[in-house]
Order: structure tokens, then sequence, then C-alpha cells
């Protein structure tokens, strides 16, 4: 699957990016967004557009819509033991919760109602 773009009111939520235009790996990096889920935010980058493309976990940066900067991130990630459930984990910067929570209720509806599955809350990556 080809990543999917959600608008969510004020906040715009896209895939993670490191190209010539756009790269979220300085801000997953600088923020320590990231936690413990990947040593290297470019390998990160790069996880996430396979993850897209085998369907195993989505994941979406939410962004500032004026400059297109990364504020928040959200995955969900297929269960496998459930193939009709998945679970949803996020982190965000400081000061950014409404972003989190406004992303992760449009990310929700997109997952439930697109692909079918159930989604539930997680830990923060």
């Amino acid at each position: 699957m080809e990543p999917v773009e959600i608008n969510a009111g004020a906040w715009y939520l896209r895939a993670l990016r490191d190209d010539d235009r756009v790269t979220d790996v300085t801000a997953l990096g600088e923020t320590g967004l990231l936690g413990t889920a990947s040593d290297s935010p470019a390998q990160f980058v790069t996880d996430a557009a396979s993850w897209w493309a085998d369907e195993t976990r989505f994941t979406w940066a939410v962004c500032e819509p004026t400059t297109g900067e990364l504020i928040a991130l959200i995955a969900v990630t297929r269960d496998d033991r459930r193939p009709d459930h998945a679970y949803l984990t996020s982190a965000y910067r400081a000061d950014h919760t409404e972003a989190l929570a406004v992303g992760s209720a449009a990310v929700t509806r997109f997952v439930e109602g697109a692909l079918g599955l159930t989604v539930a809350p997680s830990a923060e990556l």
C-alpha cells in the first residue's frame, strides 16, 4: 500500500520523508520522538516506507501545515495474533498534545473505516 495523507483540520498527516525537499530525520533525532524504537532516525524513515509497502505498520508525521514541520509521530501496527486488530503508538514534541489527539483520532477513523481494523491504544513510541 502507498502511504495515505490525512487532513485533520489544523494538522496535516503525511508519510515520513527524507528526500531533497523534506526531511524528518533531524526532527526525529533531535526531539527524541523515537524513544527506543530505533537507533537511527534515517533508518526509521526508510523502515516506515517498507512497513507501508508490506502493510504491517502505518506511520504518519503530524505536521504544522504551513511549514510541514513534524511535531508528532503516530504509528499503527497490525497485531500478529489477531489479524483484524492493530494498536496505535505515538510520540509528540513538547506542547503539541492537541495535535497528537486530533491526529490520533483521524488516524483511528481512517484505519478502522478504510482498512477494517479495530484500533487499540498502546504505549508511546
